[in-house]
């Protein structure tokens, strides 16, 4: 199978060597179709991995931004036996099912953990078990999946990639015995470009029938696969996985629908973000605030393509003029004072420039925050923020106001803006070459 076709598996849903049993699609009353997240507080591999931040976002919140704006699920739910994830599913717009201590044990199975949720949920016809730890899963992955079971009759679709990998046989110590190749003539070793490889599940999700799973499988019955590129294709399990997690999220992650095309202005507040939010007061009356070099050169890298930076006060928080005078010159940045609502400061000035919303970067670090950091296309909170700006926020800085989180936000928005600018780009020619 040459490479162009393999990827057309994945643009266009189309399968090879898979036919239907049956081309009808299902024909009866709706079925309710539910997404499935499992996800035990027990992990032994990383410690709470399902809620720990991945480039800015927990885990859990990946995989339950693909299922939410897919628009393909019924519901959406995470299984779990621990209040902290249970918290971070709901303010990632999942329903949560408490699992039982039966199967929240270390030798509880994935299809235990199911069929008790099915047992409970006598509504739901089909299942998608997502894996948290998948976090490159996409809508589109989800939606061509489901196309399979909804529009061809099948009872069973899973995720797999393709792998080049040559295998042999193991051989114990103290034995007599010698290894052998599983896979391949070792006379005639295949170049990678003449070998179609081998397709391996990766795990990213199952989707199966109500029927099918109370027989005892998650897989059966029409069987098809759905071949991931291997780009999305990430999984992790143990603390190394996490570093190369995280690079590969922050280019082939689903960052959700209001992704910007072109971030023009950050708004960012400067206290708690740009200072980390205390005022010190000398004896003859003088405020005095600390900004963090840093801060101040992420700002000027913004600057010097084009993003322009506001910075923010707050009538509830209010700085000597004299001090937010100093502050503008030392940035090179308008500082402008918003209400204890700031979105209703804020609309004018994002008219003003004739912008839209996704095309702005807001950074705030507390509850009045919240309407901004919804409506941003990018938004970002300081580590230290209170956990209810932190669920708003589609980024969550490592580092803490007024030490490095606007440098950190500021490389973020750059990134994104090399990203849509190279989608652009890649757009250009294709529109030129086809």
């Amino acid at each position: 199978m040459s490479s162009r076709k393999r990827n057309l598996q994945e643009d266009n849903g189309e399968l090879d060597g898979v036919l239907p049993a049956s081309k009808q699609s299902w024909t009866g009353g709706k079925r309710h179709i539910a997404a499935l997240v499992l996800a035990r507080g027990g992990s032994k591999g990383i410690p709470l991995k399902n809620i720990k931040m991945l480039a800015g976002v927990p885990l859990i919140g990946w995989v339950l931004r693909a299922a939410v704006d897919s628009e393909l699920f019924d519901s959406v739910w995470v299984s779990t036996d621990h209040d902290e994830i249970e918290k971070v599913a709901k303010a990632w717009g999942a329903k949560v099912h408490r699992r039982s201590p039966e199967v929240s044990k270390d030798s509880s199975s994935s299809l235990d953990t199911i069929n008790e949720f099915v047992r409970l949920n006598p509504e739901v016809d089909v299942i998608c078990n997502i894996q948290a730890t998948s976090p490159c899963l996409h809508p589109f992955h989800l939606k061509r999946a489901l196309d399979l079971i909804t529009q061809q009759g099948y009872d069973s679709v899973f995720s797999v990639v393709r792998r080049h990998q040559f295998r042999w046989k193991e051989v114990k110590a103290a034995t007599d015995e010698f290894t052998a190749p599983l896979n391949l003539n070792i006379q005639k070793r295949p170049r990678r470009q003449d070998w179609d490889g081998e397709l391996c599940e990766n795990g990213s999700f199952y989707f199966a029938t109500r029927v099918l799973i109370e027989s005892g499988c998650l897989q059966g019955g029409k069987m098809a696969y759905f071949e991931m590129l291997p780009e999305y294709s990430v999984d992790i399990d143990v603390d190394i996985d996490w570093p190369v997690a995280e690079q590969r999220v922050i280019r082939y992650g689903y960052n959700g629908r209001n992704t910007p095309a072109m971030t023009g202005l950050l708004l960012c507040n400067v206290s708690g973000c740009l200072t980390e939010g205390r005022l010190f007061l000398s004896v003859s009356g003088e405020e005095m605030v600390s900004i963090n070099t840093r801060d101040t050169m992420g700002i000027r890298m913004l600057q010097k393509e084009d993003v322009e930076v506001v910075l923010l006060t707050s009538t509830l928080d209010p700085m000597a003029k004299a001090l937010l005078d100093i502050i503008s010159q030392r940035t090179g940045c308008k500082v402008m004072q918003v209400g204890e609502e700031p979105l209703e400061s804020l609309k004018l000035v994002v008219g003003q420039r004739n912008l839209d919303w996704r095309d702005v970067a807001y950074m705030g670090n507390d509850t009045q925050d919240i309407e901004c950091l919804n409506l941003a296309g990018l938004s970002a909170v300081p580590r230290d923020a209170p956990v209810e700006a932190i669920n708003a926020a589609k980024y969550t800085c490592r580092n803490v106001g007024g030490k490095g989180a606007v440098r950190e936000f500021a490389e973020h928005i750059l990134l994104q803006r090399k990203k849509a600018l190279s989608q652009m780009e890649q757009e250009r020619i294709d529109r030129k070459n086809f």
